[in-house]
């Protein structure tokens, strides 16, 4: 599944609901799925994990279709030439 049909199912799905909820109400949501997966990434098992980074990435999908922002394109956009800052693949920044 590419990012935009990911994207796309998850509008088919909820994207009435979550665009009536409105941006700021669905942001919070999606903090509290990363909180979710944050607790996961300490003691979770390889099951929730999948679970909640599938959570995360829903939420984050649907925020992206609430602004209007076609997810694939701007992921593309950003990182499709390497670090946005140096342009290497892997990163040569250094540090974090």
């Amino acid at each position: 599944m590419t990012i935009a049909q990911f994207q796309k199912l998850i509008e088919d799905i909820y994207f009435e609901k979550d665009n009536s909820r409105g941006m700021e109400r669905t942001f919070m949501w999606f903090v509290e799925e990363v909180g979710e997966l944050s607790e996961a990434l300490r003691s979770g098992t390889p099951e929730q994990l999948r679970g909640e980074f599938a959570d995360v990435a829903a939420w984050l999908s649907t925020l992206a279709s609430i602004a209007g922002v076609d997810l694939e394109q701007a992921v593309a956009d950003k990182y499709s030439r390497g670090c946005p800052k140096c342009g290497g693949t892997p990163c040569r920044c250094g540090g974090d």
